[in-house]
């Protein structure tokens, strides 16, 4: 997507004669151009992200082994460097600047650690920890999320300098020379091969990672540098280029609208953009008899759109959320208007900053290297500022200044007090399993256990599911340790226990989780605790309040034949509008208050508990709902108490849950009848 069409050899190797691939512009040119529709109007990936890493392998690795054989291998890394960021700097400070006046303050942790990792190359990395969606945009998406795709070209740019510059290094040594290129290709095609076979691998049981996964994505990379390499050496019949370049254009144009790209790639299903793109590429290697294909490509508009695709590129993400951000929405007039703001900057980004760059202006050079320096120490300063001032909060609040969950359960008064946590200290109000890292994450098969309570009891609770689960052990810690109960987790997040179809975590599948809910189910038939304290209900996807789905009961059959009593919890409203997530931290932040960033009970919870007619049929299911202490009568507010109840957008804060402690302490003592 970065690199330059610089002169790249499409004539037999030995005569090392450039020709500059114009069809070639134009190919990145309408790939950003789908790039641009597909998620401006569909929602989707259109593989035109593929197309552009086939295309900087296909560049860069010949530019640098040229440059390598020439001696010249050190101006590679500033020039790529030239290429990089001045653009990027320009749409890291824009954003920046529409985050500082435009957005809650509490939103500016996770841009500031983005432009920090953009800056850094390693953006994607943080977006695969973090387990962003990319499938579709909207508000509560980072406007710098697309970046994830210029990291991975940076960091296969890299690996590729080094990778060269050790094989021409050994080959000097050992008087071989002519042997730079033979051994250069048989390294990236063992390379490549074990990153598709990882890809693979990772995408069928990680897709949510492997899309975001540099070692997955390099072969991606590593297909286009063989066909910079190898190419010279192919001669293709003209009617043969004729045919590939009409079908790899098709694909090209259309294979998004047939794959979603976000649930299957960089696995095998993107071998359809990578091959398409291969196609072109083998359709334009007789530049003396170009296909109709290679003249469309050349022609002016799609060699526009080539020389503004990197700024292009950058610039349309955040506009299209900023967008969604104030409101907006995505309709043929407003995709148009976003489409033209983005193509304008695009063009002014290119001449006013990046071509000044590239003709050695001094000026414009140390105004990005500024620029650079002031997003780093901005952003590095907000991060430091937040670690200083923020962390896990303390569980000893004065329950006369926060009773919480008791103002609304019991009608204890509610004095005038600032409200606990903070908005900032808001992220950090976890549960301690996920501070002790006793909860499984997205990426961890093995079942992991830890004890709370009191770990010498004589009675068990295990508590077992997914972070809907787990937001509830605070409460169950503390009655645990005050009546001798050991509390016994088996949690792993987006996990619900759940055995039936691989469930499907942001639309992509999780069969991690059914393997470690049937090992969950063993081991719980195995060590007998007294109950299993999980969730019985989730949102419905379809329509107002709460379901009982069927995966759940299917679960409890199971518990049930083993002889295992149930404590199905239901599960607690999850704060959205029209679908998007929002944090009430960041409502509150924004001027909002504990009623207006609230919902109406009615949207968020069916009238009566699914639960209790879903547990029916089994009489060992006792389903308990503790929505009274969450919402009142009429709305579900995010502060009662003096106390935030959210610590995100649908997980309980754990200050909150532990003014619970008393809701939960009589209803287990009633259920159980232990106390």
């Amino acid at each position: 997507m970065t690199a330059d069409v610089d002169r790249v050899s499409t004539a037999p190797a030995v005569a090392r004669t450039a020709v500059h691939r114009t069809d070639l512009d134009g190919l990145r040119g309408l790939a950003i151009a789908l790039v641009v529709v597909f998620h401006i109007w569909f929602g989707r990936v259109s593989g035109g992200v593929d197309v552009f890493l086939v295309l900087s392998g296909f560049f860069f690795t010949a530019m640098v082994l040229r440059r390598a054989e020439a001696g010249a291998l050190g101006a590679v890394v500033p020039r790529t460097a030239r290429r990089l960021y001045p653009a990027m700097a320009v749409v890291l400070l824009a954003v920046g600047v529409w985050t500082a006046i435009l957005l809650p303050f509490t939103t500016w942790d996770a841009t500031t650690r983005q432009v920090l990792t953009t800056l850094a190359q390693v953006q994607n990395w943080e977006l695969a920890t973090t387990a962003s969606d990319y499938a579709a945009a909207d508000a509560s998406v980072s406007p710098l999320q697309h970046l994830w795709s210029m990291s991975v070209q940076a960091q296969y740019y890299a690996v590729a300098i080094l990778l060269v510059a050790a094989i021409v290094t050994i080959a000097r040594r050992v008087g071989r020379p002519d042997a730079v290129r033979p051994l250069l290709i048989g390294s990236l095609l063992v390379a490549t091969t074990a990153s598709f076979l990882y890809a693979t691998r990772i995408g069928a049981v990680r897709q949510g990672w492997a899309y975001y996964d540099t070692a997955a994505r390099f072969w991606e990379l590593g297909v286009g540098a063989l066909a910079g390499l190898l190419i010279g050496r192919i001669v293709v019949a003209s009617r043969v280029r004729a045919v590939l370049g009409v079908a790899g254009l098709f694909v090209v144009c259309f294979g998004g609208a047939v794959i979603d790209g976000a649930a299957h790639y960089p696995g095998p299903w993107a071998l359809v953009p990578v091959g398409a793109a291969l196609a072109v590429i083998l359709a334009g290697t007789d530049p003396g008899s170009p296909t109709t294909v290679t003249r469309l490509l050349g022609s002016r508009p799609l060699l526009f759109l080539g020389s503004i695709a990197y700024p292009l590129y950058l610039w349309h993400w955040p506009i299209l959320i900023a967008v969604l951000d104030a409101g907006g929405t995505v309709n043929p007039l407003t995709g148009a208007l976003i489409v033209a703001a983005s193509v304008g900057l695009a063009v002014l980004t290119r001449n006013a900053v990046e071509r000044r760059v590239a003709d050695g202006s001094r000026t414009a050079v140390r105004a990005v290297i500024v620029g650079v320096l002031v997003l780093a120490l901005t952003a590095g300063g907000w991060q430091s500022y937040l670690q200083r001032t923020t962390g896990p909060t303390a569980s000893d609040l004065d329950p006369r200044l926060y009773p919480g969950a008791l103002a609304l359960t019991d009608g204890v008064p509610v004095p005038d007090a600032p409200m606990r946590p903070s908005v900032l200290d808001a992220a950090m109000d976890l549960p301690q399993s996920t501070l002790d890292g006793c909860i499984a994450d997205m990426t961890q098969r093995d079942v992991v256990t830890c004890t709370y309570g009191d770990p010498n009891g004589d009675r068990t609770l295990a508590l077992a599911g997914g972070s809907h689960a787990e937001h509830w052990l605070p409460a169950l810690d503390e009655i645990g340790r005050a009546r001798g109960v050991a509390v016994v987790t088996y949690l792993k997040m987006g996990c619900p226990l759940d055995i039936g179809e691989p469930l499907l975590l942001d639309a992509n599948p999780y069969p991690d989780c059914r393997d470690w809910s049937e090992d969950v189910l063993t081991r719980l038939a195995a060590e007998r605790p007294d109950w299993v304290v999980t969730t019985s209900t989730r949102p419905s996807p379809t329509e107002f309040g709460d379901i009982t789905p069927t995966a759940y009961t299917d679960v409890w059959a199971r518990l049930e034949a083993a002889g295992l009593p149930v404590l199905g919890i239901r599960d607690t409203p999850w704060l959205s509008v029209d679908g998007v997530p929002y944090r009430a931290a960041d409502c509150i932040a924004d001027g909002g208050d504990a009623e207006s960033c609230g919902l109406p009970r009615s949207e968020v919870l069916a009238e009566v508990d699914p639960a209790v007619a879903a547990s029916a049929p089994f009489p060992n299911v006792v389903p308990v709902d503790f929505s009274d202490a969450v919402c009142g009568p009429e709305r579900c507010r995010v502060v009662e108490g003096n106390v935030l109840i959210y610590h995100d957008s649908h997980h309980l804060s754990a200050s909150y849950v532990r003014t619970l402690a008393p809701v939960v302490d009589r209803t287990i003592g009633d259920v159980t009848r232990w106390w």
